[in-house]
């Protein structure tokens, strides 16, 4: 962008601003604005609100890098029309820390205010409040923090999504457990914060994948066991495997087998010779007196009812006679050090 020698003045706004920048900015920067009306026309600068603009390549570049940087865009735009008080939250927020949203998510742009309830053309306002250390400052604006808007999030989703969404960032250890129980005492009396203390109750930072949460809560909804996660199992020769879900007693192993594994495998192999090494470990792991059961996608719909009966009677069969495997725990969730 190159206004005559003012876009300094612009740039350094832009950069403070999430990248946008308003009309006060480009009257503060002495740009004529007939400069302003020959760029917009000539599609130099776009805008996004009324008064407030976004250079073409720093749009293009924001698209380019994906869903969540356009949706910054829109923060923003959103916050310097509003005189930037409210917090970004909820939606917003999740797509601004990389959560994990459910499909179907709206676009539309959340925010939290301690004064006002408001809503407007492709955002809305609620009204709660604001603890300082649940809100992380950007620039001028201000964003919840990981575990205050995973928990914002929980009163509104369900609740399956919500725990995907807490146990990947429990995964990634962008929160911690101890936070997220902290934020829900905060948050007692509001509206469908219940289901965010469930929600906090099934979260596991051990699952690696939505697919291995949804299974567990498939599992759990059957009125199953809760299983173990991550379990290490070894036999005579050493390491085996280790395996997605577990019961000691029956020492049944489950597997959550997503279609990527083999589609995109990781390492430089062939979706050909990850399938050998799959079938290679679960024939060791049968050999070895284990029951073992892979759940796939698309078990967790109407075919669940008979991958939830397989699961019972196995888990109400014989035990293992002579066991020549053993077995090792992580059984602390994972949690970030700071």
């Amino acid at each position: 962008m190159r206004l005559d020698g003012v876009h300094p003045v612009l740039d350094d706004a832009a950069r403070r601003q999430w990248g946008a920048f308003t009309a006060a900015d480009v009257r503060r920067a002495g740009v004529d604005p007939a400069v302003v009306t020959s760029a917009l026309r000539r599609g130099e600068w776009q805008r996004l609100r009324r008064g407030i603009y976004v250079a073409r390549t720093v749009l293009e570049e924001a698209g380019r890098r994906g869903g969540a940087e356009r949706h910054r865009l829109d923060c923003a735009a959103v916050l310097l029309s509003l005189g930037g008080r409210p917090a970004v939250s909820h939606g917003s927020a999740a797509r601004l820390h990389s959560l994990v949203l459910p499909r179907g998510t709206s676009d539309d742009v959340t925010l939290t205010d301690e004064g006002q309830w408001r809503r407007g053309r492709g955002y809305s306002v609620m009204c709660a409040g604001l603890p300082a250390h649940r809100v992380r400052v950007d620039g001028p604006f201000r964003v919840t923090t990981p575990a205050r808007t995973l928990v914002d999030c929980a009163r509104e989703w369900a609740l399956e999504d919500a725990v995907v969404a807490m146990d990947a960032a429990l995964h990634a250890d962008s929160v911690g457990l101890a936070d997220l129980r902290t934020a829900v005492l905060e948050a007692t009396h509001w509206y469908g914060i219940s289901r965010a203390a469930q929600a906090v109750s099934l979260a596991d930072g051990r699952a690696e994948s939505p697919l291995e949460t949804r299974g567990r809560m498939r599992i759990l909804g059957s009125g199953l066991p809760r299983p173990e996660l991550q379990v290490d199992v070894y036999g005579p020769s050493g390491f085996l495997a280790r395996v997605d879900a577990w019961y000691e007693d029956a020492a049944v192993a489950i597997e959550f087998d997503g279609l990527v594994k083999y589609a995109d495998p990781y390492g430089g192999r062939s979706p050909a010779q990850v399938l050998w090494e799959e079938k290679r470990r679960e024939d060791a792991l049968r050999d070895l007196g284990i029951r073992f059961v892979r759940i796939v996608q698309d078990d967790l719909g109407v075919r669940w009812s008979a991958r939830a009966d397989q699961l019972r009677r196995l888990l109400d069969g014989d035990p293992v006679a002579v066991r020549r495997f053993t077995v090792v725990r992580d059984r602390e969730l994972r949690r970030p050090t700071a």
